[in-house]
């Protein structure tokens, strides 16, 4: 109720429209050598929605149908695309929370704590790789079993 009309459009231009104009500069040349992969970032919150986050949620929710829709599209010329949507992740936006706040959210997290980029670039690089060859159309969640309760 409370997102203004900038607010909505900037965080769907920036998280959802930034990806579909990266993979539409990309897809044509992958296209012509019948090779590649396209993984986007989305978010757990895209899967589970948020409080306060509506535009965001929307913008990552928004991504999961693009990777699909994008994946059935490129999968005849050998282009794969696979998302992975990251739940809390120690970064600077995370440091920032209050010691009660991260107990809490530690406490929702059933491995006990949040995530570190390696884990969600370990993610990506198999993804990237060939043990990945058969994966198209999918949303890995890297988010310590969060999203299961």
């Amino acid at each position: 109720m409370r997102l203004s009309d900038q607010q909505w459009e900037e965080v769907l231009r920036t998280n959802l429209s930034g990806a579909f104009f990266l993979i539409r500069a990309v897809s044509r040349g992958m296209m012509k050598r019948r090779s590649g992969r396209i993984i986007n970032v989305g978010s757990v919150v895209g899967l589970t929605g948020n409080r306060g986050q509506a535009n965001y949620a929307a913008a990552k929710a928004g991504l999961v149908g693009l990777t699909k829709s994008v994946a059935q599209e490129l999968a005849g010329r050998h282009v794969l695309v696979n998302a992975v949507a990251p739940g809390f992740v120690e970064t600077d936006m995370t440091a920032d929370l209050p010691e009660a706040a991260r107990s809490s959210l530690e406490a929702s997290i059933p491995l006990g704590r949040l995530g570190s980029t390696d884990d969600v670039a370990a993610v990506v690089k198999f993804l990237a790789g060939p043990g990945a060859s058969y994966i198209t159309g999918q949303t890995l969640v890297v988010d310590g079993g969060m999203v299961m309760r």
